[in-house]
């Protein structure tokens, strides 16, 4: 436990230090695709919870992540105390008003969104393959659909007005906590458990593991962190709309997985690094070649070669580590007694 307090500090205080940086030394654009870069690693890392460790195959998480950023927006600009007996608002500011209101709402959205995973994972997660995919691309449309036709929330405009509290500090110190405590989820008892219903669910089941609760509480914990990445960017961005929050979305982060490797924390970093930076940096190249949807068809071209070349992805089920870095560092050979 103790372990585990200290690497999250390290981890809160490289997030501040990063803060630091960026508000001091980063031009406004690069700053914006270095907190995108954050919330991508949040998407990425909850998702490699059910897709790489459980092995399901959802298509969902832009619904967690809509859920989250609607419902953590919504507290920081239209929640106030209503007071039934005078029928009038009694405050005129947000109840979540300020940056010490902030993380209640962040954690709301969260909250909200990881019970949808678990309102959504309870009758689906009974699907397996193509069928789950169907089933929770489905669930993705369905939210986006309701907060289009939903007025409270602003219909198709969205919401607007949203206050920039979402800084590089709170986006990397959540990308942090995130990735710390999967990291430990991997190592844990549970998480064992995780993996041995990926490679083989009855075997799993035979040897006492609850694979269906093992998939709930994988779903509702990866539905969460999207939610938290979802607050995050409504509060980054100012304004949010369903469009945000499509099933391309969705796809993007699957994507994100499997260039980085399935199963591997490691990987959903790198491959959220990399597909929210590649966009952005061949905007250069599509304005010389004056080409106009040039720069996603090299994105494209870019991802076939790579699973063309290393379908298991960059990292495939491996980590980052000390042993790691020394297989890839070229070894110096020990100096030997000569006979």
């Amino acid at each position: 436990m103790l372990r585990a307090l200290g690497i999250l500090c390290l981890g809160l205080a490289g997030a501040f230090g990063l803060h630091l940086v960026v508000s001091n030394a980063v031009p406004p654009y690069p700053a914006l695709i270095v907190n995108m870069c954050g919330i991508s690693i949040i998407l990425a890392i909850s998702l490699n919870v059910i897709n790489g460790l459980t092995g399901q195959f959802s298509l969902g998480h832009a619904g967690f992540m809509a859920i989250g950023a609607y419902v953590s927006a919504y507290f920081t600009t239209t929640l106030r105390y209503f007071d039934p007996d005078a029928a009038r608002y009694i405050s005129e500011a947000p109840l979540f008003d300020g940056l010490w209101g902030f993380p209640p709402a962040l954690l709301a959205g969260g909250i909200a969104a990881a019970l949808a995973g678990l309102i959504v994972g309870i009758p689906t997660l009974r699907l397996k393959g193509d069928y789950l995919a169907i089933a929770t691309l489905g669930f993705g449309e369905i939210v986006s659909i309701l907060l289009s036709n939903f007025r409270a929330v602003g219909g198709t405009k969205g919401l607007t007005s949203i206050p920039g509290y979402a800084d590089t500090f709170w986006i990397y110190g959540s990308a942090a906590t995130c990735l710390i405590l999967t990291g430990f989820l991997q190592r844990s008892t549970f998480g064992r458990a995780l993996i041995a219903v990926r490679e083989n669910e009855l075997a799993a089941e035979v040897m006492g593991i609850n694979a269906a609760r093992m998939k709930i509480t994988a779903f509702v914990y990866g539905a969460f962190f999207a939610g938290v990445a979802g607050g995050l960017f409504g509060h980054l961005m100012l304004t949010i709309s369903p469009a945000n929050f499509g099933y391309m979305k969705s796809v993007e982060v699957v994507v994100m997985l499997v260039l980085g490797g399935l199963g591997s924390s490691t990987g959903a970093v790198v491959g959220a690094l990399i597909l929210t930076v590649l966009p952005e940096a061949l905007r250069d190249v599509e304005r010389q070649v004056e080409l106009s949807g040039f720069r996603m068809a090299l994105y494209a071209l870019l991802l076939v070669v790579m699973m063309l070349f290393r379908p298991q992805g960059i990292f495939g089920q491996r980590e980052l580590s000390l042993k790691l870095l020394r297989r890839l560092l070229p070894s110096r050979d020990k100096p030997g007694r000569q006979p």
